[in-house]
């Protein structure tokens, strides 16, 4: 036989072997990115954008379908290799120095892909962002005894935006929602949301990061877990699946995918923005850090006067104080301290102090949109927001008879800062360096239950949350349900079930 009949006779042995084979037995060909997170989370995959998303993003990003990897290789291989992904640098086993654990894996190596390609932009506009905020942020962190490299947590949540708001209402650079806000002292209502304040919102993240990381007994991926999903959240998966350990924890089912993906994707953000240049950040126009003074207004001031009198913009002097949502400092809020440009305290203080107390505020109408029902008049509309027919009439250039069944109209707003709704709350007296753990009522939930559940006595529960032990508990209310003291770093409970 020919050697070239023989050839073809054995491609044709070796082909009908393959048919005969079942589809199982045949091992699939798998990307890069399905290479990097098939061990422990097989829902991404390489055409698939990650489930967490910058808030500046989420409108915007990229959809477009990455190209497929048709080869099998190694991390190595890639490195080796002449191609152009072999330019995306994916790190050594040595790791940056952090003061936050730092850890390598399928996860972590994912977001570090990522954040080189698809993410590159968003990832780029934090870098650029970070320069001005992380200096400040870390000197509050350390002020208040914490990692100063948890500050990544505020460019995975934000991006380092003041204004950034999520789909759940959570707001500002650490992205609370308004009862954890609350929780920290941060003052929320029509005036202001100190949510959005780099100072104050960093502050309030700095001692709910050290109430979860002696909650989870100083494991930093359970920590900052539980400063995504609620500590709540996290608790019970360590009691369902019997384990501390997050990466065994993320395996299951239990938590959110978005909660899978929050640890290794700060990992990843840590470990390039310690060295962007390694990464193929090279480029960035990164903002000078944010520099300003501090002055103190005994009463509601207009910000255009503080912008003549510091010689600047209305718009530099909002950018310096983005919790503010008006043009004036908030009611109720006496000594209220103003950022002002750096160098111009001086200037300000003296020609300040030449304006008399009743010039430094105007009032002014706010307004809110009404869409107007079927039914609804001018009459009517008016009634409800306690205006006149004329005014509303007047505001939307209309005539009182017209109709308004369908049209959005404005209405002047009432302009009043109810404390026992919004606002600033009344803090009990704690002592210092005590924290307290929070649960939310359900639906068929007793004293007795919770002190079951919880491993604490009624008698406590009462106390804390001044309670009669037999009251009804009303679905939706917040209780405390654990209290605890620093101690050496560690939270220590301050009381057991007696």
């Amino acid at each position: 036989m020919k050697i070239g009949n023989f050839l073809t006779y054995g491609s044709i042995i070796v082909s009908a072997i393959l048919l005969a084979l079942p589809v199982s037995a045949m091992e699939p060909v798998q990307p890069l990115l399905a290479e990097l997170t098939r061990p422990n989370s097989t829902h991404i995959g390489l055409d698939q954008t990650p489930a967490l998303v910058s808030i500046e993003d989420q409108n915007s990003m990229d959809t477009t379908d990455t190209a497929p990897v048709t080869a099998l290789f190694s991390l190595e291989e890639l490195r080796n290799s002449g191609d152009d992904a072999a330019d995306l640098e994916l790190p050594d086993v040595n790791l940056p120095l952090s003061d936050i654990p730092l850890a390598l894996n399928s996860q972590v190596e994912y977001f570090l892909y990522y954040f080189q390609t698809n993410g590159k932009p968003s990832f780029s506009r934090w870098l650029s962002r970070s320069s001005r905020y992380i200096p400040m942020m870390k000197d509050i962190l350390k002020r208040e005894g914490m990692p100063e490299d948890l500050v990544y947590v505020a460019m995975i949540e934000s991006g380092f935006q003041m204004h950034a708001r999520s789909w759940a209402n959570a707001v500002g650079p650490w992205q609370f929602i308004s009862d954890t806000g609350r929780r920290y002292s941060l003052r929320i209502d029509q005036w202001i949301d100190e949510r959005k304040d780099p100072v104050k919102a960093t502050t309030a993240a700095a001692l709910y990061l050290k109430e979860l990381y002696g909650m989870f007994k100083g494991d930093w991926y359970l920590a900052t877990a539980g400063y995504n999903a609620g500590e709540n959240k996290i608790l019970r998966a360590i009691s369902m699946y019997n384990t501390s350990d997050f990466w065994e924890i993320s395996r299951g089912s239990y938590l959110k995918r978005e909660t899978k993906e929050y640890v290794p994707k700060l990992l990843a953000a840590a470990i390039i923005a310690k060295d962007p240049a390694r990464y193929g950040f090279t480029d960035i126009a990164y903002l000078t850090p944010i520099e300003y003074d501090t002055v103190t207004l005994p009463t509601r001031t207009n910000l255009d006067l503080v912008a003549k009198l510091c010689g600047t913009t209305f718009e530099t002097i909002k950018e310096l104080n983005p919790d503010l949502r008006h043009w004036c400092t908030p009611p109720n809020y006496p000594d209220y301290q103003l950022k002002i440009p750096k160098g111009s305290k001086q200037l300000f203080e003296v020609e300040f102090a030449k304006i008399p107390e009743d010039q430094r505020f105007t009032e002014r109408v706010l307004y809110s949109r009404y869409q107007a029902r079927k039914r609804d008049s001018l009459k009517s509309v008016a009634r409800r927001f306690g205006t006149s027919p004329a005014a509303l009439a007047e505001i939307n250039g209309l005539n009182v008879k017209s109709r308004v069944a369908g049209k959005t109209l404005l209405i002047p707003a009432k302009q009043t800062v109810d404390f026992s709704h919004e606002g600033r709350t009344i803090k009990t007296a704690t002592a210092k360096g005590s924290f307290s753990k929070y649960y939310t009522v359900k639906s068929g939930d007793t004293l007795s239950t919770l002190s079951k559940k919880f491993n604490v006595s009624t008698k406590l529960l009462s106390a804390w949350n001044n309670l009669k032990v037999r009251v009804a508990l009303k679905p939706g209310r917040r209780i405390i349900i654990a209290k605890f003291t620093e101690k050496n770093g560690q939270m220590i409970p301050l009381e057991s079930k007696s």
